[in-house]
């Protein structure tokens, strides 16, 4: 009997700790057939209640997003467009600063596939993705969908084998078409008949939200390039042109609106162009390449040295030419050319303007490049309009100037700043370190102060006229923008500053995470010189091992326990633990002093070496240094949530029960001193 009741109770034991293993995401996938080549692969996430995972394009900085990755594509099948995902929420995040995409209950995505191989049988897809609560879970499926009968004729088009990154759309196609049941990995092996699965559609008051946000955005860039020397000039020359050589008031009105919306036909067609050369779904992929942005860095300093009066960037003359004979035509066609005229002599001013609001509206993606030129070019055509239903309002206008330079001058500090924002969002991507916050800051604060000091007169640049003087609506931007630069300051020192954030480099990517005022993440040089081998600086000062053997080898060499702190880059709650938690005086003496900390990143990237790459016991293949320390987890713990904590001794022999996420200070501290307290026994 008592056997009996060992074996009930090892039972017993044994579901318990099977119950940790994290599952809070099951997956259902099915094939629908589109035609003769082409299927639809169908990717349906249930996601458990109070959890949530995150859309392919929530930002960087924030948590991590779900990747696609499509095996053996080459010689097998092409893609068709990007992988549509159903709705996300748009929450702001409090501990990376940064506005987070993700799905709650339910997600849904959708990838079109072109068969290019008659006698492709199936295909495998990888996908990775991190799901939250009160802890993380970083996971991967392998998902193998079966293919239906195709009549696909032998074909020499190859594709590379590669991740592809999706775009966000405004809906996903649910027309029930010819389907094929595929087996699902993580959920039942039952076999149905595969139907497409309906999704909720689109809400469209976030997507509507960002539109009208470029739409203003570039309004206010158009009414700037109004006030420029290029542009504001003409306003007088143009209106007195249709209103002195029409034959009637109403044929110089009807003129200038067709003047007017020839302008606009103008720009709104350069955004159609853009949108057409890169695909509506391709923006936001775009936006978020490496090159992308960093081309987009040259070009805008560029942009700000011709504003700041380096040298002038024009057109060929000979295509001024062209244009100017076409506008001597007369009529619509004619007036149409006059209006092209305008784009083209006035692009030195308006170039850099449109530039960057093309680069800003494509990170929208979608239609963002056509709303953002329809809001720019309604701003510079409106003025014309009303001057020429209204003739006496330009007795108000002020007289050209030296004002006008000044305007130009101010975009051109502007440009330079949002420059090293497309900068920021290439290092962001590479993790290479170069324009953490604080160095972020420090450039903006030395753009904005230059700029301030511009505007009280204390620096002349190149076309700048002398001035004995300044106007009141000088001195007033001049104090603003000084405001403006004082506020920036304190960030250097860990304020969040919450005006600008997701638009500066978060707090957890920074040299000093918790602020460099922070009296108890302030390391001493001698600190760092005294490190030992393969440690690090790690949160709040703290001596860490981001290496399990290498920092168990240490413990055993000073002989202290070892605290084993499974975590992640993009684990909010971790990030709240060494925050809330950790800096606590007592629980950081102990953690510098008493234990050997030993972080272990599951959502690290970087890959392993080719030799150490390995297939885990449940068949997974490990490549990556994040993959090896989660399999690690898996194997040893039966869990897979951070943030997670454990004690051992110098053998890696656990001598405390492990904890998850504790935000109460007193609690986590109790079991810090009961796990140092067994080893000393």
């Amino acid at each position: 009997m008592k056997r009996f009741y060992a074996l009930l109770l090892l039972f017993f034991t044994f579901l318990s700790s099977q119950a940790q293993l994290l599952n809070p995401v099951s997956w259902k996938t099915s094939v629908e057939k589109k035609s003769d080549t082409e299927v639809v692969l169908v990717f349906d996430a249930n996601i458990e209640h109070e959890w949530h995972m995150f859309s392919q394009f929530t930002p960087d900085g924030g948590s991590l997003p779900t990747v696609f990755n499509f095996k053996n594509a080459k010689g097998n099948f092409e893609l068709v467009g990007k992988t549509k995902e159903s709705p996300y929420k748009k929450v702001y995040s409090k501990d990376f600063e940064v506005d987070e995409y993700m799905f709650e209950g339910k997600a849904q995505f959708k990838q079109t596939v072109k068969i290019t191989n008659p006698n492709l049988k199936s295909i495998s897809v990888y996908v990775e993705y991190q799901v939250c609560k009160e802890s993380c879970v970083q996971d991967d499926k392998t998902f193998e969908f079966k293919l239906p009968p195709m009549n696909v004729k032998p074909t020499t088009t190859t594709t590379d084998a590669k991740t592809d990154v999706a775009t966000p759309v405004t809906s996903l196609d649910t027309a029930t078409t010819e389907t094929n049941t595929v087996a699902d990995t993580t959920a039942t092996s039952e076999v149905k008949e595969a139907t497409s699965t309906s999704v909720e559609p689109v809400s469209e008051k976030e997507e509507k939200k960002s539109l009208w946000g470029i739409f203003i955005l570039a309004f206010l860039g158009g009414f700037a390039a109004l006030l420029t020397p290029c542009v504001f000039p003409m306003i007088p020359m143009t209106v007195s042109f249709f209103t002195k050589q029409s034959k009637t008031k109403a044929a110089g009105i009807r003129n200038a609106f067709i003047y007017g919306i020839s302008i606009i036909v103008i720009y709104v067609g350069l955004g159609m162009i853009i949108s057409a050369i890169f695909g509506i779904d391709s923006l936001n992929a775009l936006s978020t390449n490496v090159w992308f942005n960093i081309i987009f860095f040259i070009i805008l300093i560029v942009f700000a040295a011709s504003f700041l009066g380096a040298f002038e960037i024009v057109l060929p003359n000979s295509f001024l030419n062209k244009i100017d004979r076409q506008a001597d035509r007369g009529g619509v066609v004619g007036i149409f050319f006059m209006a092209l005229a305008l784009a083209v002599v006035s692009f030195s001013c308006t170039g850099p303007i449109v530039g960057s609001l093309l680069g800003e509206s494509a990170r929208q993606g979608g239609i963002g490049p056509i709303v953002g030129m329809l809001g720019f070019s309604s701003a510079i055509a409106l003025p014309f309009m009303l001057f020429a239903m209204f003739p006496g309002w330009m007795n108000s206008l002020p007289k050209s100037g030296g004002w006008l330079n000044t305007v130009k001058v101010s975009l051109g500090f502007l440009e330079l700043a949002f420059a090293f924002k497309f900068l920021s969002n290439a290092d962001l991507v590479l993790q290479t370190h170069l324009l953490e916050r604080e160095v972020f800051l420090a450039i903006w604060i030395a753009v904005f102060g230059a700029w301030a000091l511009y505007l009280f007169g204390k620096l002349i640049l190149p076309h700048d006229s002398p001035i004995t003087h300044i106007s009141v609506g000088r001195l007033f931007v001049a104090l603003f923008v000084t405001t403006f630069t004082i506020y920036l300051i304190p960030g250097l020192w860990g304020a969040p500053l919450k005006i600008l954030s997701g638009f500066t480099p978060p707090m957890t990517y920074s040299e000093s995470p918790y602020g460099v005022g922070y009296q108890n993440n302030a390391v001493s040089t001698s600190t760092v010189s005294a490190l030992p081998e393969n440690a690090h600086i790690g949160p709040l000062g703290i001596t860490a091992f981001h290496d399990y053997e290498q920092g168990l080898a240490y413990a055993k060499k000073v002989n202290k326990p070892v605290l084993l702190d499974f975590t992640g880059h993009a684990c909010a709650n971790c990030r709240k633990m060494e925050e809330n938690v950790w800096s606590d005086a007592e629980i950081l003496k102990i953690l510098k002093n008493d234990i050997v900390l030993i972080s272990l990143y599951g959502d690290d990237q970087r890959e392993l070496p080719k030799a150490e790459q390995y297939v885990s016991k449940s068949g997974s293949e490990v490549t990556t240094i994040g993959k090896k320390w989660r399999e690690f987890q898996i194997e040893r713990y039966n869990i897979n949530a951070q943030p997670y904590y454990v004690i051992l001794d110098v053998d890696g022999k656990d001598i405390s029960k492990p904890v998850g996420y504790t935000p109460d200070v007193a609690e986590y501290k109790s079991w810090l001193k009961n796990g140092i307290a067994n080893f000393k026994k």
